[in-house]
């Protein structure tokens, strides 16, 4: 009789010990919106309803790609207008650089002034330890390292076992320019994001997470990359390519992970969004819409969008 009890307790505490896992495992269940540059395109009133449709309890934090149009002026007044908007949202927001906030300004005098206004949105959207909106979620930032005090727009923090990040690579070709010794910005950017991303990596599998999910506006086209003989052909990658260092970084630092890299970008695409895997790196074109994800780790499918939940930015007008 002594021994039935044993095995009885015993078998109850696998059960209610299986009953906990489980538990936390849901716990760890949310989602996250992206919001598309093609609603910082069409002014105030598009970015404002995103922000709402996306605002509701169910999403752990909203990601905005970019500022403003490519049409819209590079000013204080601008920028202040945005953060203030993008503040009032209730859920935490998580601003992610695009290229039209700073690469194309130019000062009264027709010369480019993109290093300028690059550092004047650091100080109005990244001068705080914590993301915007009403309620705060705690970041991290890459100017808490006193080597990278330049480089607040990279961020990380982590809901559940996933760890999420942003990182600043402009949409247009990582803001490499072809023009000799003009370079410094994107080579001063390449060292700061090649640190970056080796210890997110480094952070992700000293916790044992299960996934990495970086936040980009341009595509390092991480599933095109060539593999074995074709990939040590001298012309696999263009001289002129700016996403190639971070591409290989990336892929490099993806085979010594177990987990999942998820890479989501703001490129334009037709049709609708969806999750593309090759091995354990998946790449989410979220262009210029608005859409939800889905990060369960209980399912078969960690991160899955929701199509109930993808909305489509109208053009802005002159585009």
């Amino acid at each position: 009789m002594p021994r039935r009890r044993s095995v009885l307790l015993l078998a109850l505490a696998v059960l209610l010990a299986g009953g906990a896992r489980a538990e936390a495992r849901e716990d760890d269940a949310h989602r996250f919106a992206i919001i598309g540059h093609g609603f910082t395109d069409g002014g105030d009133k598009h970015l404002k309803q995103a922000l709402a449709d996306n605002d509701d309890g169910a999403v752990a934090f909203l990601v905005v790609t970019g500022i403003k149009g490519a049409n819209e002026p590079c000013t204080d007044k601008l920028y202040q207008k945005r953060r203030d908007l993008i503040d009032e949202a209730r859920r935490p927001v998580v601003v992610l650089p695009s290229g039209s906030d700073w690469t194309e300004c130019r000062n009264t005098a027709g010369r480019s002034n993109a290093i300028e206004r690059l550092n004047r949105i650091r100080e109005l959207f990244y001068g705080e330890p914590d993301s915007l909106g009403a309620r705060k979620l705690s970041l991290t930032r890459q100017s808490m390292s006193p080597r990278f005090r330049s480089y607040a727009e990279n961020a990380h923090w982590s809901v559940g076992k996933v760890l999420y990040a942003t990182i600043n690579m402009p949409a247009n070709n990582n803001h490499y320019l072809n023009e000799a010794g003009r370079n410094s910005e994107y080579e001063d950017r390449l060292v700061a994001n090649r640190f970056w991303l080796n210890r997110l990596f480094a952070i992700a599998r000293r916790d044992k997470l299960e996934a990495v999910v970086l936040f980009s506006e341009g595509d390092v086209k991480a599933l095109s990359q060539p593999t074995g003989l074709q990939a040590l052909l001298r012309d696999a990658a263009p001289d002129n390519d700016g996403f190639a260092e971070p591409r290989r970084l990336i892929l490099s630092l993806a085979q010594k992970f177990h987990g999942k890299v998820l890479l989501v970008d703001g490129t334009r695409v037709r049709g609708r969004p969806a999750i593309e895997w090759r091995g354990n790196v998946g790449h989410l074109a979220a262009g210029a819409d608005a859409l939800e994800v889905v990060v369960d780790p209980a399912a078969k499918t960690l991160f899955k969008v929701d199509p109930r939940k993808v909305e489509t930015a109208k053009p802005a007008r002159g585009q």
